[in-house]
């Protein structure tokens, strides 16, 4: 318990880093709207919570397709702690502002009782790790594609580009690993019932997610497809 509380006081200060970081931008930035600001915020989360993120899974360990369930480490609860105070951060930035649908508010509610769990138990902080990094990974692409398209080069290579890597990512890293992971969790014999359900919940979101993207592909696709029908038809006709 006392480790949550200091934990609580980190969470604390860490939020009020996202929100410092975030009036920071709107000064610099003043000319751009509460939203591009915000999602610089996201940009800036999304690349430090990946590198750190990584570093736990792949360097500092344990390995958590082997060790779910385990203690946390000092490292653990610190990546736990910043991606946590992001999530509180971009929760109460998404309902003052109302930017954001039902699923994404889900996937923000469920990300942040997944991490005060783990934090409150101090265990499972490996695969919570593990899941954050597969989740987040993508998520400077997603901030990047925005980017584009209110700079108004979205409809370039660069923006093909940027949606493959995306959609490759998501579907090998977040969905195949990930469903490596959620297998690895369930059967875990440390790992307590309620972060099993939480890893339920986490990956049913996952293939909603999974599901939209696949439409998006298609819709996209479809459009490129009869966009090149038309060019080839006025060059047939020239």
């Amino acid at each position: 318990m006392t480790g949550f509380l200091k934990s609580n006081f980190l969470n604390i200060g860490i939020l009020i880093g996202w929100l410092g970081l975030y009036l920071l931008f709107c000064s610099t930035c003043a000319k751009r709207g509460p939203e591009w600001n915000c999602r610089l915020v996201t940009l800036t989360h999304g690349v430090t919570i990946v590198l750190l993120t990584g570093y736990v899974v792949f360097i500092d360990g344990p390995w958590p397709l082997t060790h779910a369930g385990t203690a946390n480490t000092e490292l653990q609860t610190l990546a736990l702690a910043v991606c946590l105070g992001y999530f509180f951060f971009d929760m109460g930035w998404c309902v003052c502002h109302h930017s954001e649908g039902p699923l994404m508010l889900a996937h923000h509610a469920a990300s942040i009782v997944g991490i005060l769990l783990a934090l409150f138990m101090g265990e499972s902080a490996c695969e919570t790790c593990a899941v954050i990094f597969g989740s987040e990974i993508t998520n400077p692409l997603l901030q990047t594609r925005w980017f584009l398209r209110q700079l108004g080069r979205y409809d370039s290579l660069l923006g093909d580009a940027v949606d493959l890597l995306f959609i490759t990512l998501f579907a090998t890293v977040r969905v195949g690993v990930g469903t490596a992971m959620f297998y690895c969790e369930i059967t875990s014999p440390r790992t307590s019932m309620v972060m099993k359900v939480g890893g339920v919940l986490m990956y049913g979101l996952a293939w909603v997610f999974m599901v939209d993207i696949t439409r998006f592909c298609y819709k996209k696709s479809k459009g490129k497809y009869l966009k090149w029908k038309e060019r080839c038809k006025q060059t047939e006709k020239l």
